[in-house]
């Protein structure tokens, strides 16, 4: 097998540099990105193709303003995204699955007046009523109508820098300036806009290229939406920028899709989320995953269900990793050579931490990190376009965890995701980890609700059609575990609702369980 090429990446550039960077490490010829439609494409095109659009994009928007881009996981929206970083302009990853009232004030609270969407992907989605509602706060350009008014004087730059490496760069950003603005997940409420700056990502990915390997011959298959974080970084931007040809896909939930198309491309590297990851191995057939050197998971615990159907049907090893939005957004990672499964891995080098005790919680503290990949701040509903940085570069991930001696570290929860019970803190991660060892190839979901006399109450919604409290109780008391962590509640759904990051859509549940229960 060849040896690993070399991942050296200059992290005080912006990312169109690394870009022309990587052009010149690997050649302009090289196919470098694809998509659904198998029609690759080459640095050389992509990078043609980024400054023709960037420059006509660059007519109606000035520099530095923030840009907002709804389009799928397709070749195009690494154009799109590398044509606005080509001249100056801040792309904002619009969530398209997150509904009309959170988009709107997305736009709003990061001050986006230009939406960039594509026609055919509006019909094929049915997104006309969400665009009908941002065409009342910014003005929406389409991607074909953008592509007809390309002239020579656009393409004639693309042309020059696409095929000349020592070509003077366009007037570009600083290192420290905002490269992108993505959005918290909305799992928990309404997003706010986290303003990564070019440095950040690009630490981020140098740090990752310090603990895992990468390979001439690594294929990515990248299905998860570049709205996310773990979708833009590491399956989109890592990749193009170390030389790896990398493979999207528009829906995660095409299961059987997916895992066609990794044995397709002999895919190597496959990002997903648990309940994603698990789709893929109960779609494919035999020996289609065989291909992967290694799968990352994030976003949600990976079940032992999921690592063994990996492990025993295809010898494919999962890399179970921790992360947020505001850390670009990896901050932890299981490596192919330093793995411990029921941890998230150890964190990356550079990262600095600290654990702040929890009341009531008598392991672990609340992370706290700081470091070269943590963001530039928050922008807010409350403040449209200010920006909140984190104290002294200190960021707070709102997770309880604890680490182990050879600093492993273990999630045990949010802390907006713990229970008070009778006085005593439960962590709603652990009771659906109960449920997860009862019911392995189902999906659970813990909250709460309030409770007269004990202030909280338990409840478990589950997709398991046959799930039970006495079968809950029972197997509490068989391993040991506190009857207080047994939900009071269980409530049968027939699929529990995700987020179109693959991350569980924790308000849907909650307004599930509130009309079912009270």
């Amino acid at each position: 097998m060849p040896g690993p090429f070399d991942a050296t990446l200059d992290t005080r550039q912006s990312l169109f540099a690394a870009l022309l960077a990587a052009r010149r490490r690997r050649g302009a010829s090289i196919p470098i990105v694809e998509d659904a439609e198998r029609q690759p494409m080459t640095y050389g095109r992509l990078i043609l193709a980024s400054v023709a659009l960037g420059r006509r994009l660059a007519r109606f928007t000035r520099r530095g303003e923030v840009v907002g881009v709804l389009v799928p996981n397709a070749a195009a929206v690494a154009a799109v995204f590398f044509a606005l970083q080509a001249y100056g302009r801040i792309p904002a990853m619009l969530n398209f699955t997150m509904g009309e009232e959170a988009l709107r004030s997305a736009c709003a609270t990061a001050r986006i007046h230009t939406v960039l969407t594509s026609r055919r992907f509006v019909a094929a989605a049915k997104l006309e009523p969400i665009m009908e509602a941002l065409g009342t706060v910014a003005v929406i350009r389409y991607l074909e109508d953008l592509r007809r008014e390309v002239g020579f004087a656009d393409t004639l730059p693309g042309v020059l820098i696409s095929r000349v490496p020592a070509l003077p760069l366009l007037t570009q950003p600083q290192p420290d300036e905002t490269a992108v603005v993505l959005f918290t997940s909305g799992s928990e409420g309404m997003p706010k806009g986290v303003a990564l700056s070019h440095a950040n990502i690009l630490s981020n990915i140098a740090q990752i290229t310090q603990v895992v390997e990468f390979l001439p011959t690594d294929r990515v298959v990248n299905p998860l939406p570049v709205f996310h974080s773990f979708g833009l970084t590491d399956g989109l931007l890592l990749p193009l920028l170390l030389g790896i040809p990398t493979m999207l896909h528009p829906n995660p939930l095409q299961y059987r899709a997916v895992a066609e198309l990794v044995a397709a491309v002999q895919g190597t590297i496959l990002f997903g989320t648990d309940t994603f990851l698990s789709g893929y191995a109960r779609a494919s057939r035999e020996r289609e995953l065989a291909s992967v050197r290694f799968a990352v998971a994030g976003a949600e615990p990976v079940r032992d269900a999921t690592r063994a159907a990996y492990r025993e049907r295809f010898g494919v090893t999962i890399l179970e990793g921790y992360g947020t939005t505001e850390t670009a957004p990896v901050l932890a990672l299981n490596t192919p050579t330093h793995s411990r499964p029921g941890t998230v891995g150890r964190l990356l080098p550079g990262i600095e931490h600290r654990l702040e005790p929890v009341q009531g919680v008598p392991e672990g503290g609340r992370l706290l990190v700081r470091g070269p990949n943590v963001m530039r701040g928050y922008l807010t509903a409350e403040r449209p376009g200010a920006l909140l940085a984190p104290p002294d570069g200190w960021h707070d991930t709102g997770d309880i965890v604890c680490m182990d001696a050879d600093g492993y570290v273990r999630i045990l929860g949010r802390v907006k995701r713990f229970a008070k019970v009778g006085g005593e803190m439960i962590s709603l991660a652990t009771v659906e980890a109960h449920a997860a060892r009862l019911w392995p190839e189902n999906v659970h979901a813990a909250l709460t609700l309030p409770d007269a006399r004990k202030g909280e109450r338990i409840v478990l919604v589950t997709d398991c059609p046959h799930a039970t409290r006495e079968a809950l109780v029972a197997h509490a008391r068989a391993h040991g575990i506190a009857e207080i962590e047994v939900p009071k509640a269980v409530l049968v759904v027939e699929a529990i609702p995700t987020l179109g990051s693959g991350k569980t859509d924790r308000p849907a549940i909650r307004r599930l369980a509130e009309e079912r229960l009270g």
